[in-house]
């Protein structure tokens, strides 16, 4: 372990015995409003926000995105503070509310603007937007783009990027500074090219079976002298929604090379997707990415936000780490760098998931929103009492004693009754644990809780030894007590699961986009991380499969070889990587 590690992680140690937040988890808890927009909620009302933009302003970070009637800010990327604002002006009709918004700096001034053709919509400026203090800069931002994205270079030239088409590409143009008109014609930039690319392809299962590909999302980020266009693709319902990125040397133009894999990428797991977001640095100057991560349950735009540690590496390649992308990560400090590491797991701390299919006793439930579904690691299914009412509980059995760091609750929506912003909303609950699940000691007492928390994350000052976790339930904002994820992680005491064995790659011979991946099972594992990459030092992309032992992948750039390696992982920790191979 290296000197900058072992400083860093004294500095956790520290923050945490003073009652600081050391870590986070995705999906980000904060809260989200639900859609407005009622053709959406056919199938039951729902939160929903994507399409997320980070920028550091200030000392401070500022969040934006899609339909929630204001913004938000924090000053550590975890204790998020929601300023309620309404952007569209009385002739901007419809439910939507920045959509898609464009987030950009230009000297002192914080820029908005939310995705339009077809309206007048404005161009707002504020040099104090954690008092919500706004007006237009422009009335009427004539030009307009839908999923725009404003860069300001280090000449202080303004450009901005904008698309989402599967039958167009991305456009680029310079406007501007003083009136932020357009200086010439937008410029084509890049479309996808998913015949070359597996990963551009439409579908959950990569098969363009009913639509060609969606590109969107712009972000430009500006490294060592070369522009990074970064670009959403194939489509945001799906697990495997990623950012792409291409390189150039210049802001302008079409002529730009692409990286062949995903830069955020995370299309396995508890909560998935890592598509349409931004990159930004935090005040240590490290570089991180916002994404959208979807649901896609009870409309295909229910959508959540994730934040992943991300970077350049010695030969400027643009990384993110998504490796164990929703298990507690690292917040930056102020006082130590966090290490954003390309490969391994990066701000991952090393608390493992400690209840994966554990047995689960509930109150009561909801036809067939069974118990099993709140630990089955897929935030698409959800057990559901059969009431919202105080006193309905969930407990989980860990199966022997172990040490708990902290416990994620993931709330579903079920019945409820919303739509649009709220924001006199709030969950109550208390939290308890036991040995023998008859005598309870208190963790948590949320009881006087008056916040919205949808994806409550609760980092336990000290960590304690307990075989069962029980949630019981006080108010809930609407609808029934439901949980889509009671997710319980720290380290079981026991052995880690040995070395993969008989790793293998079967790379499709008429289709160099496809593989067979398979291996054989580890019997104290109960899920695996497949590492890939262009060359066997960059293996930046990854896949968390649980309980199975073979995957589909269908990611790869048919004219590069590739190298893959995978760890088995259990509730006590992660084995050795198998070794690299190759398949041409």
């Amino acid at each position: 372990m290296n000197k900058l590690l072992v400083t860093a992680l004294a500095l956790f140690t520290l923050l945490r015995a003073q009652g600081q937040p050391t870590t986070y988890c995705n999906p980000i808890n904060i809260d989200y409003g639900y859609t407005p927009i009622p053709d959406f909620s056919e199938a039951g009302r729902h939160r929903a926000t994507a399409d997320p933009v980070i920028v550091l302003y200030k000392g401070d970070y500022y969040l934006f995105s899609t339909n929630q009637w204001g913004y938000w800010w924090s000053h550590d990327l975890s204790d998020w503070k929601f300023i309620s604002r309404k952007f569209l002006r009385p002739w901007n009709k419809g439910y939507d509310e920045l959509c898609a918004p464009a987030v950009g700096i230009v000297g002192d001034t914080m820029l908005v603007f939310g995705s339009t053709y077809t309206r007048q919509f404005t161009l707002w400026m504020s040099t104090d937007p954690k008092s919500n203090q706004w007006k237009p800069l422009v009335d009427s931002f004539e030009i307009g783009g839908w999923d725009p994205a404003f860069f300001t270079d280090d000449d202080g030239r303004f450009y901005m990027y904008n698309g989402s088409s599967n039958s167009f590409p991305l456009y680029s143009i310079e406007l501007d500074r003083k009136t932020f008109k357009p200086i010439g014609t937008r410029q084509e930039t890049y479309k996808l090219q998913d015949c070359r690319y597996g990963w551009q392809r439409f579908g959950e299962y990569y098969d363009n079976t009913f639509l060609d590909p969606f590109i969107e999302g712009s972000w430009m980020t500006k490294h060592n002298g070369k522009y990074y266009l970064q670009y959403g693709a194939p489509g945001t319902e799906f697990s495997g929604y990623a950012d792409g990125v291409v390189v150039g040397g210049k802001p302008l133009g079409n002529e730009w090379t692409p990286q062949s894999d995903p830069l955020s990428f995370k299309p396995g797991g508890f909560a998935r997707g890592a598509g349409h977001g931004a990159t930004f640095q935090d005040r240590n100057n490290n570089y991180w990415h916002v994404s959208t991560m979807t649901i896609a349950v009870k409309n295909n735009f229910e959508r959540r936000i994730g934040i992943w540690p991300a970077g350049f590496d010695k030969d400027d390649m643009m990384y993110c780490n998504t490796s164990y992308g929703d298990y507690p990560h690292y917040l930056p400090s102020d006082s130590s760098s966090v290490i954003n590491s390309p490969t391994g797991n990066g701000g991952f701390c090393g608390w493992m998931l400690l209840n994966y299919n554990k047995p689960v006793t509930v109150s009561s439930t909801l036809g067939d929103y069974n118990a099993n579904l709140a630990v089955d690691e897929d935030i698409k299914t959800y057990w559901s009492a059969a009431t919202g009412n105080a006193g309905e509980w969930i407990q989980t059995d860990l199966g022997k004693s172990c040490t708990v760091h902290a416990i994620q609750i993931n709330y579903a929506d079920q019945d409820a009754t919303f739509l649009g912003k709220q924001t006199d909303i709030y969950h109550q609950y208390m939290l308890y644990a036991s040995d023998d699940g008859k005598k309870w000691k208190l963790l948590a007492d949320k009881s006087k809780n008056r916040t919205d928390v949808p994806h409550d994350y609760i980092e336990l000052p000290h960590p304690v030894t307990t075989r069962y976790i029980k949630m019981e339930n006080i108010h809930m904002p609407s609808g029934k007590f439901a949980i889509s994820g009671l997710r319980v992680f720290g380290n079981g005491g026991g052995e880690k699961p040995g070395e993969v064995k008989d790793f293998m790659v079967l790379r499709t011979e008429k289709d160099k986009r496809s593989a067979w991946i398979k291996w054989r099972t580890v019997d104290n594992a109960y899920g695996y991380n497949i590492y890939f990459g262009t060359a066997p030092d960059k293996l930046y992309n990854s896949v968390l499969v649980y309980s199975a032992n073979d995957y589909w992948f269908k990611v790869m750039d048919r004219e590069k070889p590739y190298y893959f390696s995978i760890e088995a992982i259990n509730e006590n920790g992660i084995s050795s990587p198998a070794k690299v191979i190759k398949v041409d």
